[in-house]
């Protein structure tokens, strides 16, 4: 009994100092929790002592608090399905302000730069260059005021604010008008490729491209062979891409290839200036009579084709990390291709003067007359080919969602359906390749869509959008400046269209 009751005493003793222990270490730990912290309630204190009780229970009662704060309240707002991280993860605003420049510049440089040395022999140098200049003031004036519609309207496309506007059927006007343009504009890139590499026939005349100079005519480098492989190798693969900032990269080599081509075209001016072979160009139209001045409108659809790249601008927009970032990358943009335009209207019309081709590329088909002449052509031809594949993808990518949005209006997100996406892409790539291949020319169409769908696109709509004005932001200003372009695009275009249709028309009968 002595035993017993000695060592009940000594396991009391054990038993206070532990307790006492405790308490001196607990005790700071406890006061810094429920005096300093005033986040925490009486119910936090009490499930916190629990914890030195039963470890267990700790686990499960702060599983079940941090459930049960986890919980959103639940109202008329709020989603039935969680948000996937897949949406979240194509939405991230990630696209640096370079690399945003970049695109939208390659939006806007394509084949209309070709075009533009043209435009100089209709206007001539000094008035052509203004045009280009002023052509790139109203696209501003048009971008502004999409952009700033869209704020208001929290639209995130061009389509969303043509449907806040004027309803489903504005939304699906544009969506047709954007599959005319950019089918036709595809196209066009297609056959200049076909053209560059395999070489074309035109009145009788066969011209040879790259690869048949370089080594003879044979199956390979025929004219579908090489398309076939062009759209397999370089276009469904930069077509797989789901963000267009993922064709940052592609978009600064397109540019760099625009200034290749511009460097050595200005090379050859400048060598050819100083050995006199070279006459100066005329600075104003000639105007001979009053057909010579109808011709002036039809450089309106190529001046407007030239600066299109309405369509991307929301894309670019909710990718850009910084989306008060958007009008100066807008206007930088502008203001880097208006350059690079301006000098090559200058240098391609002050080298082939009245013989300039609509096509410039084809006056590089020519001898030169310097050394290493031929060399020259080649680089010229070869980098803007490479220009074009890579402008490619940047036009085939509005143009799917918007297909999208046309078929499957209903439908989830494109991104999210992986069979949804291949299906559009690769129908889409085979509309393309059967049009280059069984259209023998376009340019006459490309001119007709860049007087209807593009124009619609890049000024009649931006500008009815401000007449419209759904949420009263508009000022005096903005609707002086969307009559102005409505009534110049719908006039310079009509008389484009006439002047079209009577050049064909004289050209198929010549004795009328």
């Amino acid at each position: 009994m002595t035993s017993i009751s000695h060592t009940h005493i000594k396991l009391t003793s054990n038993y206070s100092d532990l307790c006492c222990l405790t308490f001196h270490y607990v005790s700071p730990l406890l006061y810094s929790y429920l005096i300093i912290s005033p986040t925490h309630n009486k119910s936090s204190t009490l499930m916190e002592t629990k914890v030195v009780t039963s470890p267990k229970r700790k686990t499960m009662t702060n599983d079940k608090k941090e459930t049960k704060n986890s919980r959103k309240p639940i109202n008329e707002e709020s989603p039935l399905l969680p948000k996937n991280h897949a949406t979240e993860e194509f939405n991230a605003k990630r696209a640096s302000f370079t690399a945003s420049v970049f695109n939208i510049s390659t939006s806007i440089i394509g084949a209309g730069i070709m075009a533009l040395p043209a435009t100089m022999k209709v206007l001539g140098l000094g008035l052509g260059i203004g045009m280009i200049v002023f052509v790139a003031i109203l696209t501003e004036g048009s971008l502004e005021m999409l952009l700033r519609f869209s704020r208001v309207g929290n639209s995130q496309s061009y389509g969303e604010v043509m449907r806040d506007a004027f309803g489903r059927s504005g939304r699906l006007l544009l969506q047709i008008c954007i599959l005319v343009n950019n089918v036709g504009t595809l196209i066009v890139y297609m056959i200049i490729i076909g053209d560059v590499l395999s070489g074309t026939s035109s009145s009788g005349i066969h011209h040879a491209g790259v690869l048949e100079g370089w080594f003879g005519e044979h199956w390979w480098n025929g004219r579908t062979f090489v398309l076939l492989v062009t759209t397999i190798s370089v276009f469904a693969p930069l077509a797989c891409f789901k963000r267009m900032d993922s064709l940052r990269y592609s978009s600064a080599l397109a540019v760099a290839l625009a200034v290749v081509f511009l460097v050595i075209t200005a090379g050859i001016t400048i060598i050819k200036f100083f050995n006199g072979s070279i006459a100066m160009p005329r600075l104003l139209p000639n105007v001979t009579d009053m057909t010579s001045i109808w011709n002036l409108f039809t450089v309106v659809p190529v001046l407007v084709t030239a600066f299109i790249c309405h369509f991307n601008v929301h894309t670019i927009d909710n990718e850009l990390e910084d989306s008060s970032l958007i009008r100066p990358v807008v206007q930088t943009s502008l203001a880097l291709c208006s350059i690079v335009y301006m000098l090559t209207s200058f240098f391609g019309f002050l080298l082939f003067g009245d013989s300039t081709l609509d096509d410039v590329l084809a006056n590089f088909n020519t001898d030169l007359g310097i050394p290493y002449g031929s060399l020259l052509n080649d680089v010229v031809r070869i980098s803007y080919a490479l220009h074009l594949m890579l402008v490619f993808p940047i036009l085939f990518y509005p143009l799917r969602l918007n297909l999208d949005g046309l078929l499957f209006p209903s439908a989830r997100p494109l991104v999210l359906d992986n069979l949804r996406f291949g299906l559009i892409s690769i129908g889409l790539l085979l509309l393309v390749f059967l049009g280059a291949n069984f259209i023998p020319n376009i340019w006459d169409v490309f001119q007709f869509s860049g007087a209807t769908a593009t124009v619609c696109i890049g000024f009649i709509f931006p500008a009815a959008i401000a007449l419209r004005d759904r949420h009263g932001i508009a000022t005096k200003k903005d609707k002086i400046l969307s009559v102005f372009m409505i009534a110049l695009a719908v006039f310079s275009n009509m008389v484009a269209i006439y002047s079209d249709a009577y050049a064909l028309y004289k050209e198929n009968h010549p004795h009328v």
